[in-house]
Order: C-alpha cells, then structure tokens, then sequence
C-alpha cells in the first residue's frame, strides 16, 4: 500500500479533535501513574487493549485484515474479558462518564499508534506485520497477557492508578490536628 494510501486510510485516526486534546489532558493528569503505586487491577486490560489496537493499526495499514480476524478469532474468550474488566475499569474510575472516557481512551489509543505508523512511512509494514506471526505462535489467553505485557506497546497515558484514599476522619484534639488521608497499599 502506497504512503498517500494509508495516509488517507488513517487520517480519520490521526486527526486530534479538541475534545479529544482536551480529554487526553484529563487522562494524562487524572489517573497518570504516582510513584509508589501500585499497578491497577486493569493493568493486563489494558496492555491487551493496545496490543489489540496496534494489531488494527497495522492491519488497515498493510492489508492484513484476514490476518486480524485470525487473531481475534484465536483469542475471542481473552479478548471479552479483557474488554469487561476495562469496562469495570472505567465504571468503577468516572462513574456516570465511564463510556465517553472509555471510547475518549479507544480514539487516543488508536491516534497515537497511527501517529507512529505515518512517521515511520514505508517500513512500518516491514515492521509490524510480523507480530501477526508471534501472535499466532501463542498457544491461549495468559500467552497473550504475558506478550502483551513484554511488548511495551504504546499507550496514550498511564492508566496505574492508585486505590482511593479511605474516608477522612476530623478528630478533634487539644491541638486541633486533623488526621490525614490513608491510601491502601
């Protein structure tokens, strides 16, 4: 497939609305990863997540759509239950704003992985259509989880995230010291 093509084939990906700029601010500075924390429930989510998305991205890209329903077909039942616990995720995150956040999440995701594909111009094809062999070696779900993991796919933000703080409690002294927010390790 020619540059101009997939150019034209990704565009829709590439193009960064305002909205979505200003979502992946709220991303960035809301659930971003704080040191000491550790990693979320949803960590394996979303490494499947983007791995999944930059199979697509690869695929619209170099003609490989045969190549991703295979995929998808192999690893359906993983798949499902990655999505349910980003869906879990999400709820559980922004309550009542949890389907705008998660497709907000999806649409960066893909933005930035065709981002990287339009830079790297011809070769990225070369590149990429290979991890449609590894993943095909796999043999089940806990495979994909573990590649995913090690493949350091790229993310549009952090998504560790640290549990809620526990309810504050005022107590009232001599001093008047407030007792501070505990978070759970």
């Amino acid at each position: 497939m020619s540059l101009s093509a997939r150019q034209r084939l990704l565009r829709p990906f590439a193009r960064l609305t305002a909205c979505t700029l200003l979502a992946s601010t709220f991303f960035i500075s809301g659930v971003a990863h704080a040191a000491g924390c550790s990693e979320s429930p949803a960590h394996e989510a979303f490494n499947v997540q983007g791995l999944k998305s930059e199979l697509m991205v690869t695929a619209l890209s170099c003609s490989a759509q045969d190549r991703y329903n295979s995929f998808v077909a192999k690893f359906r039942p993983k798949l499902a239950a990655e999505e349910e616990r980003l869906n879990t995720y999400f709820k559980s995150a922004y309550g009542r704003n949890a389907m705008k956040a998660h497709d907000d999440y999806i649409t960066q995701l893909a933005n930035v992985q065709s981002e990287g594909g339009l830079k790297a111009g011809t070769i990225f094809c070369q590149q990429r259509v290979a991890m449609f062999d590894e993943v095909d070696a796999l043999d089940d779900g806990a495979d994909l989880a573990h590649y995913a993991d090690a493949k350091d796919v790229v993310q549009p933000a952090s998504f560790e995230t640290c549990s809620a703080p526990e309810a504050v409690t005022h107590s009232r002294t001599t001093s008047k010291s407030r007792t501070h927010r505990k978070t759970r390790a």
